[in-house]
């Protein structure tokens, strides 16, 4: 279990778990989410939302891990601009410390 900070202050966080990167990542849900400028802003946020948003509705609330990722973490009222920044930057050292992981006889 991680936690990410939600607010600059460190007064508000938010849980993430394994199966919430491992949704994340069956999704690719944060490929092509920030822009070249690489600012996460609100917009970025709602971006994401309606992405999840489009899922759920096509595949008629069939994934219920997308559906937790939801719950705990995309729509948690903690949940801003600086929290889904923190995300992004926990999602990819999840993803560095996968790719360290493998076996020695497997290749990247």
């Amino acid at each position: 279990m991680y936690r990410i900070q939600a607010n600059p202050s460190g007064t508000r966080s938010i849980d993430v778990s394994d199966e919430h990167l491992q949704t994340i990542e069956k999704h690719n849900l944060l490929e092509g989410l920030v822009d070249s400028n690489g600012i996460v802003d609100e917009q970025v946020l709602e971006k994401l939302k309606l992405n999840v948003r489009s899922l759920l509705e096509s595949e008629a609330g069939k994934d219920k891990a997308l559906l937790d990722l939801c719950l705990d973490i995309i729509y948690h009222p903690n949940m801003k601009a600086f929290g889904l920044k923190r995300l992004v930057a926990l999602f990819a050292e999840w993803k560095e410390r996968q790719g360290s992981e493998k076996p020695a006889g497997e290749e990247a």
